[in-house]
């Protein structure tokens, strides 16, 4: 048994595997794991994205893990048990509340390493009554933090032992999101879709449409700066929020924007996107966990302005590799965005190389896969230093 534990053998555990940063991280790390002869395993409740495993014959078993229901999750939490047993797994990696429940207790019953990763700032609820059901993501041997903000957030609200926290950044795939990678068909293809003109700068706010991702702070924005000369490209899934997707649309006549801003639903090609595009935006009004746009858009060598709150702090270097601005301010939005509209083109370079070189030395795949192989190997070897 004792050498069954020498090396890792992981399962990851999470709702499902449809689209998503936590989804796409999971099938990173289950890819690299793959990739350097590590053993590993994925259960969700199943989904689009569990294709890229069975090609890659990573095994896949599907539960109803998305399910709140107490019943489903101490079913669930037994059929992880049988399956960890089975498949020798010697660490269970937990990545979303309700899965991490069945998780837990799951390795428990097994006898098997138990870690996390606090992917988001879960809601506390009135007079904080959902901490204790959130907790189970700090009851990791250890816990991953994705940003400082989340790594903050965790230290403030929950009564952890600060030593067990790994700060791990997520990431930019730098194989997909690098200017070199995108061809001339692919960005002729999105001029096409997207409607833009030759001679004017692209603006890209990419994301779901709801409130919080400040879409409507963007279009305030635009009214008030002083550069008229843009085109606006406003992309991203309305998940059924058709009330806030119309006010955006009565902002943009309101404002006599209609003919600098276009209106796109759910999107793909992301780097193509980009690449067509002048400047990258991230316009929260609450903090993103990690925020994927803005180290995706440096990666692709974009000016990126970003609110000045939650992950992008860790990720954008204000005015060397992208821009800050008062997060919730249209005035300080508009201010920024003149401000990338006036670079002069050697600026734009200056800037281009640093966002590029950033996010390879900090925030590539390979990094946040080297880190996180490192945290399963920590605690395999903790356990082997107390035998």
């Amino acid at each position: 048994m004792k050498e069954n534990k020498q090396a890792p053998v992981v399962l990851q555990v999470l709702p499902e595997l449809e689209t998503g940063g936590v989804e796409t991280g999971t099938i990173e790390i289950a890819l690299e794991l793959k990739k350097q002869g590590i053993k590993n395993f994925v259960a969700s409740q199943g989904g689009r994205m569990v294709n890229e495993l069975k090609r890659n014959k990573i095994p896949h078993l599907t539960l109803p893990l998305k399910s709140k229901n107490i019943f489903t999750m101490r079913a669930n939490a037994k059929k992880l048990a049988q399956y960890i047993k089975d498949n020798n797994i010697n660490i269970v990696h937990a990545r979303s509340r309700a899965p991490a429940w069945s998780a837990y207790w799951a390795a428990k019953a097994a006898g098997v390493h138990y870690i996390t990763t606090f992917h988001g700032t879960y809601g506390l609820g009135p007079l904080g009554l959902k901490k204790l059901y959130n907790k189970i993501m700090t009851y990791g041997e250890r816990v991953i933090a994705i940003s400082n903000h989340i790594k903050n957030h965790i230290i403030k609200n929950y009564k952890i032992d600060k030593e067990k926290i790994r700060l791990i950044h997520r990431c930019a795939d730098i194989e997909k999101f690098s200017p070199q990678a995108v061809t001339q068909a692919r960005m002729i293809s999105k001029i096409k879709e997207y409607n833009i003109a030759d001679d004017k700068p692209v603006i890209l706010l990419p994301g779901r449409i709801t409130h919080w991702k400040g879409q409507h702070l963007l279009l305030e924005a635009l009214h008030l700066m002083k550069n008229q000369n843009y085109y606006c490209i406003i992309t991203g899934d309305s998940q059924g929020r058709i009330k806030y997707l119309n006010t955006l649309k009565e902002l943009a006549k309101k404002y006599d924007l209609e003919n600098r801003v276009g209106f796109f639903g759910r999107y793909s090609d992301v780097p193509a996107l980009m690449m067509v595009s002048t400047v990258i935006l991230s316009t929260a009004i609450e903090p993103e966990a990690f925020g994927r746009i803005s180290v995706e858009g440096q990666a692709m060598g974009k000016i990126v302005i970003a609110s000045n709150i939650g992950g992008s702090l860790d990720t954008i270097q204000d005015g060397v590799t992208g821009k800050f601005f008062k997060s919730g301010d249209s005035q300080s939005l508009a201010n920024a965005l003149d401000w990338a509209l006036e670079l002069k083109e050697a600026e734009k370079q200056k800037i281009s190389k640093a966002a590029i070189k950033n996010v390879r030395e900090h925030f590539t795949k390979q990094i946040m896969c080297d880190k996180t192989i490192e945290v399963y190997r920590e605690v395999i070897n903790q356990e082997k230093r107390k035998q």
